[in-house]
């Protein structure tokens, strides 16, 4: 079966820039990364397509053979051959060999080893009402800059930056015993594929610096705990010029006070006296937004649920807010005086033996009893 074209692949022209096709990539490889799309063999092979796309248009050698020849430039026995700037008759054993070392097989040729900065996490706790209604936060992160005393050269101003004879500027070693290659990184220069004749002061050489960073965050409305906003570039700073990594912010919403939060409902438990769930009335009950009155009809009984519509959240995805629900629950009186217990006396010597108005009790009743009648003839 023939291959697709490497620039459709990447959803790119002939002719696009370096960093047209850097985009591209690292757009596609998170969309189809095996780690988010687990168990999807659709997505893995999508990846290794984008992959095997990159790694030729991604090398200005091999783009220049592919555009010459097209996929026949890196095919055994093809144009690039087996000893070529190309995968040749060893595809397999180099995209085995780069999983194990990091690296490729590539040859003297190659850039110096790039590696992209490290994604870093920031857990932030923020409150009901800031999730729900969304806000700006001030973080502050430790991580790996650029150096500003060389821009992340690694030399010293005015100092010599040569590439690494041992290993042509790769950054790997490569050493072959018969059909068996190994790689491993370059001892003379640890990978940076460069020699400095003077190392930065600050940063020794590397490139880097701890840092502390301030940055702003834009919370959305309707994030919940488990959210995470990704920050691009905000992470620590790559090896050698390489792209920084990414920030997560991880979000975890306080307990309320008053609510609970299930989805995009909000849950609230609301008391009422004895006589309003008897005799029914107005209450008023809280809002994110403030206080609504709920009527509740005579005879009401405890846990019931009444519904608010639109007190909710709404999705960060948009839509309609959801609902508010309200639990009443009957509280029953305390420290009660001589006259008030006199008076409750006499409500319960005037309701004595008249179901009518304890439809649950009396129903209850009946039911132990035609369990315990059931029991005695078992």
């Amino acid at each position: 079966m023939s291959k697709r074209d490497y620039y459709e692949v990447l959803g790119l022209k002939k002719g696009a820039s370096e960093q047209d096709i850097k985009r591209a990539y690292k757009r596609l490889a998170a969309k189809h990364h095996p780690d988010k799309n687990q168990g999807s063999k659709e997505s893995e092979e999508k990846f290794k397509e984008i992959k095997e796309a990159y790694e030729v248009l991604g090398d200005s050698e091999k783009r220049a053979m592919y555009d010459q020849y097209g996929h026949q430039a890196f095919e055994q026995g093809g144009f690039g051959g087996a000893g070529g700037g190309g995968f040749g008759g060893f595809g397999g054993f180099e995209d085995i060999f780069s999983e194990m070392f990091g690296g490729g097989f590539g040859g003297g040729g190659r850039r110096s080893r790039v590696v992209r900065g490290e994604d870093l996490r920031y857990n932030l706790e923020i409150t009901l009402e800031e999730a729900v209604k969304g806000c700006k936060k001030d973080i502050r992160i430790q991580t790996l800059a650029e150096c500003d005393t060389c821009h992340g050269s690694g030399a010293e101003s005015g100092s010599k930056v040569e590439t690494c004879n041992y290993c042509h500027g790769t950054g790997r070693v490569r050493r072959q015993q018969g059909f068996f290659v190994t790689e491993a990184t370059c001892p003379h220069c640890q990978g940076s594929g460069k020699k400095i004749e003077k190392p930065c002061k600050s940063c020794q050489g590397d490139g880097r610096v701890h840092k502390a960073k301030n940055l702003s965050v834009t919370i959305p409305a309707g994030v919940d705990s488990g959210n995470q906003l990704r920050l691009q570039g905000e992470g620590a700073a790559g090896e050698n010029g390489a792209p920084a990594g990414d920030l997560y912010v991880v979000i975890y919403v306080k307990d309320h006070d008053i609510f609970e939060r299930d989805g995009s409902n909000l849950y609230c438990q609301v008391p009422i006296s004895f006589t309003q769930a008897a005799l029914g009335g107005e209450i008023e009950v809280p809002t994110l937004d403030g206080r609504v009155k709920l009527r509740i009809p005579p005879e009401t009984q405890t846990g019931k649920l009444f519904r608010v519509r639109g007190k909710g959240v709404v999705s960060p995805r948009g839509g309609y807010a959801g609902d508010l629900i309200c639990k009443v629950v009957i509280e029953t009186p305390v420290a009660l005086n001589d006259e008030q217990r006199e008076l409750l006396l006499k409500l319960e010597e005037s309701l004595e033996g008249k179901s009518q108005h304890r439809p649950q009790q009396e129903g209850f009743f009946d039911s132990v009893k035609k369990f315990f009648n059931n029991l005695g003839k078992n």
